[in-house]
């Protein structure tokens, strides 16, 4: 397996944008009392994947661990995502930080370059999904395990296929096949779209990928992406909309239009993440499938995962890594998220997975686990959401027609490079 670097540090990708700013002299200090009164050692947990459905599956995972443990003690902060980050680096600066606690990508390379993060000791890599376990490295150091990802693949409509006589995609797909059946499965008269695919920068990033491209340099100190490669990246982007795919004026970037038009069997393709398999299975008469994402120099799917790392203030270390282990790549703990729908484990073992991979629809679950093989990797800065807003904008304006592709991607590059200072 390999895994595709796009960004600036060896790490992989996002379940939500955050821009974090880390404390200065957060990994100083340390935590709370690690003793509890009856003599047991504490190992506190601050999370927030749990909240809103999952606490009870926590609960279940952590009554395990400490069934296992007796002598342990793991003590569950859960918190809603919209204000964990904030009160994580509340508790750093405070000096009151938990002993685990969980990161998205982003996040995760901020605090680890920070040096809030306690690197991880003799790993037993063998459970892990590969590519995932490489998430959470930086520079060559494990300083996380990842905990759950998702990932994104290519839904396609099958009875839209059948109706124009195409055959269904397949995995050896390239971006000049998905555009011949989006093409030929486009009646706009009839309100049929063959693709939807959004242009934002997340589709960016990971086409460049595909594209054979770079979005930075080798040491990270200036934008790639306005080359060669990034023009045929952005390209096959912007040529969609008013073509393949509705434009922003038949409301295609409302909240839920792509869903709602491939859940009226009026869209062929659409690109969109595995988190869509519960509400499309609902809905009655629909036949779909999925399929890893088409490429063109070569493949590349995007994740995003959650991990958790100990902190570097932890008094007890290895208690927490133990507990981290459990809670990410143990049999109950994978049992538990399959069961829930609690995204899915990192677990290298399929023979584990066999419970998801038999639900259907869809019926090639298998392409969940395929597009691990190689994931597009974002890139990261600690002005995260302006180089985001830059680059959507710019897309924007190609799409748009405002400017050329060439020239969007210029205007980019300038103003990614001045965050890059």
């Amino acid at each position: 397996m390999t895994s595709r670097f796009n960004g600036r540090t060896a790490a992989l990708v996002p379940l939500a944008l955050v821009g974090v700013t880390v404390l200065a002299g957060c990994a100083q200090g340390s935590a709370t009392t690690t003793t509890g009164a009856d003599g047991k050692t504490v190992v506190r947990y601050m999370n927030f994947t749990s909240n809103d459905g999952h606490e009870k599956d926590l609960d279940t995972i952590v009554a395990a661990y400490e069934k296992e443990n007796p002598d342990v003690d793991v003590q569950v902060e859960t918190i809603p995502y919209a204000d964990y980050f904030t009160k994580l680096q509340t508790a750093f600066a405070g000096k009151t930080v938990a002993d685990v606690v969980d990161l998205n990508y982003e996040n995760f390379v901020s605090y680890a370059e920070s040096g809030a993060l306690a690197p991880l000791e003799d790993v037993d890599a063998a459970p892990y999904k590969d590519t995932l376990l490489e998430s959470f490295t930086h520079d060559g150091t494990q300083y996380g395990l990842p905990s759950s990802y998702s990932n994104v693949v290519l839904y396609y409509n099958k009875a839209l296929f059948d109706a124009a006589g195409l055959e269904y995609p397949t995995a050896d797909w390239t971006w000049a096949d998905e555009q011949a059946a989006a093409t030929a499965l486009t009646d706009t008269a009839a309100g049929v779209y063959g693709d939807f695919q959004p242009v934002t920068f997340h589709e960016f990033y990971k086409v460049l990928d595909q594209a054979g491209g770079q979005f930075f340099t080798e040491d990270g100190s200036a934008s790639a992406f306005d080359s060669p490669e990034g023009v045929k990246a952005a390209t096959w982007l912007v040529t969609k909309p008013g073509t393949v795919m509705p434009t922003e004026a038949d409301g295609s970037s409302t909240p839920d239009f792509d869903k709602d038009l491939f859940s009226a069997g009026k869209l062929g393709m659409w690109h969109s993440g595995i988190w869509m398999f519960d509400a499309l299975s609902q809905v009655e008469g629909l036949d779909w499938d999925i399929v890893v994402e088409p490429g063109d120099a070569s493949k590349a799917s995007a994740l995003f995962t959650n991990g958790v790392a100990v902190t570097a203030a932890s008094k007890e270390k290895e208690a927490a890594q133990d507990f981290a282990e459990f809670l990410t790549v143990s049999p109950t703990a994978v049992d538990t998220r399959l069961a829930s729908s609690w995204e899915l484990p990192p677990v290298a073992d399929e023979e584990a997975l066999a419970p998801y991979l038999e639900q259907t629809p869809p019926a090639n679950r298998q392409a969940v686990l395929d597009a691990l093989d190689t994931v597009a990797l974002p890139p990261v800065l600690a002005a995260q959401q302006e180089m985001q807003d830059a680059i959507n904008e710019e897309l924007s304006n190609a799409a748009a027609g405002r400017k050329t592709v060439e020239q969007a991607l210029t205007d980019a590059a300038a103003r990614v490079d001045q965050l890059l200072g």
